[in-house]
């Protein structure tokens, strides 16, 4: 088993990677929780006839009451109705705020998941067992909980740090290919912002058989990424905002297919090219390096260019929760590997993206 510690106080936790550990996720749970008698399972449509069944045999040997929750996969169920339709089958449940809520998913139901266990009753026990990618390497760490309103993503949320993230590598084997490409967008991420040694190892590794052959060492790396950062910057003031290379753009990328037509990995991958495009045209970023990304994301699958228009751009940025007024702080690379901050006026920012080559 490989551990992380997050060291964040009272609000300090462990992320334990290890195959196979969804069947002990029970003993482990018991010893972060030891208050609780009954715990709230959520998952999802997809998840839940794939490992639902084994969690459950393990809480239940560890002597925990359970409620198993299932929504409907997919990013729908980040909404209002379905936040509250939680709220009140926790309660009706029977649920009390020395009990715990359990997230077995992706990062839809993590987020879900999360943002009720911060609410309901004041706020209870969160852990999160994350089975994809990208929640494995990125949603299930930090605290980030949310759902998604009519004008745009996670913008009613929380920070919400769990109890305990539980990894089993085995669940990745069950993911489609394009839900594999999507947490990979994240991971190479990891490789821009921080570490140009990890971005040349995964470029050496172009298909999925030759990252699931080092995924546990994969996992704890991006993972130990994402820890130094939120440990510096727990609540997204400052140094964390790196983590968002790519996602100012990708989310205007994902508004502009109305949350449907390309996914959270897609949109990202498309906006880390374009973000390293403006910082060629702003004297920041090398000019190789756009290709470079591109490179590293093409041979799996994941598109480098999504048409947008105009108006999308400006309504996301204009959401985006990086912004502060008329300006917006961007995620952009002085090298690779290495990420900086600037402040831009939004008007400014909505020009320049006029101005590049797609």
């Amino acid at each position: 088993m490989k551990t992380l510690h997050v060291n964040l106080g009272a609000r300090s936790y462990d992320i334990q990677i290890a195959q196979g550990i969804l069947d002990k996720a029970g003993e482990e749970i018991k010893a972060v929780c030891p208050r609780a008698r009954r715990l709230f399972v959520v998952t999802d449509s997809n998840v839940f006839p794939l490992y639902l069944t084994r969690l459950a045999n393990s809480l239940t040997a560890a002597g925990f009451e359970m409620t198993a929750l299932t929504v409907p996969a997919g990013e729908s169920s980040k909404c209002v109705s379905e936040l509250g339709s939680l709220w009140e089958k926790m309660l009706a449940s029977g649920l009390t705020r020395t009990d715990a809520v359990v997230a077995l998913g992706g990062g839809v139901v993590g987020d879900l998941a999360g943002f009720a266990a911060a609410t309901v009753l004041r706020g209870v026990d969160f852990v999160q067992i994350p089975t994809t990618l990208l929640a494995q390497v990125d949603s299930s760490v930090g605290g980030k909980v949310a759902i998604d309103l009519r004008a745009g993503k996670n913008l009613a949320g929380a920070f919400w740090q769990p109890k305990l993230v539980l990894m089993d590598p085995d669940t990745l084997n069950t993911l489609p290919d394009t839900t594999f490409a999507d947490g990979m967008a994240e991971v190479i991420k990891y490789g821009c912002i921080a570490d140009k040694d990890f971005f040349d190892f995964l470029a050496a590794r172009p298909s999925r058989a030759e990252i699931m052959a080092d995924i546990d060492s994969i996992l704890y790396h991006c993972c130990d990424i994402k820890r130094s950062v939120v440990e510096e910057d727990e609540r997204d003031t400052g140094a964390r905002m790196v983590l968002n290379f790519g996602h100012t753009i990708g989310h205007a990328y994902e508004l502009a297919g109305n949350y449907e037509k390309w996914t959270h990995g897609q949109a990202v991958a498309a906006g880390m090219v374009t973000a390293a495009k403006l910082g060629v045209t702003l004297g920041i970023t090398p000019p190789a390096l756009p290709g470079q990304i591109e490179a590293a994301l093409t041979p799996l699958g994941l598109p480098i260019t999504i048409p947008c228009g105009a108006d999308i751009y400006a309504a996301a940025i204009g959401r985006d929760k990086k912004g502060a007024g008329a300006d917006i702080t961007l995620v952009l690379l002085d090298r690779m590997g290495h990420a900086v901050l600037r402040k831009l006026p939004k008007a400014a920012l909505l020009q320049s993206i006029g101005t590049l080559p797609m």
